[in-house]
């Protein structure tokens, strides 16, 4: 895909796959993360699941009124920012009830992020190449995921989670200004 000649989906695959990137480095980390909080297991499942419920939640939202937005590429944008946001608060968490609170707000950039960069990647697909560019695009999330998890170690066991939470938060924004400042005929 690096080489093909679709430029929008070489834009989408670059900055979709530094926000991965930046959401991997986290991985499985979650876990030991949740418990410097709450050291009870149950809240460690508690956090993820609210999480996804808020996510599937704010998706019906975006499912009934997300069409209507005619430039989804704002959708995607408020996605990388609004977990960005979340990132940068995560070094504030004091408590579970705080945690809880950024996991809603986490659903949220979810729900408008990831459905926004599908329905654009769908948009962009060349004829007739539709499962290069698809794998293409599992090729980068699969890679990018494996090397962010064992670099997101090194750095929690380095610098800390406070470190991590920064440079999720930098990257997760470096994807949001390279899409803002992408000619509107660009994606």
């Amino acid at each position: 895909m690096l080489f093909h000649e679709n430029k929008i989906l070489k834009i989408l695959l670059l900055f979709n796959g530094i926000f991965v990137f930046a959401s991997s480095l986290l991985g499985p980390l979650y876990a030991v993360f949740v418990e410097t909080i709450d050291t009870n297991i149950i809240s460690i499942s508690l956090a993820w699941s609210i999480f996804m419920i808020s996510a599937t939640f704010f998706m019906f939202m975006v499912k009934k009124y997300g069409d209507r937005v005619k430039e989804k590429e704002y959708l995607l944008m408020a996605g990388y920012l609004v977990r960005a946001l979340v990132w940068f608060s995560y070094p504030f968490v004091l408590s579970l009830e705080m945690l809880l609170t950024l996991q809603i707000i986490l659903g949220l950039g979810e729900a408008l992020g990831t459905p926004a960069y599908d329905a654009i990647f769908a948009k962009h697909l060349d004829k007739n190449r539709y499962v290069e560019e698809y794998t293409d695009r599992k090729l980068i999330v699969n890679l990018c995921n494996a090397i962010a998890v064992i670099i997101g170690g090194i750095i929690v066991a380095e610098l800390g989670f406070t470190i991590l939470f920064l440079i999720m938060g930098s990257l997760a924004l470096v994807s949001f200004i390279g899409i803002l400042i992408q000619p509107r005929k660009n994606i």
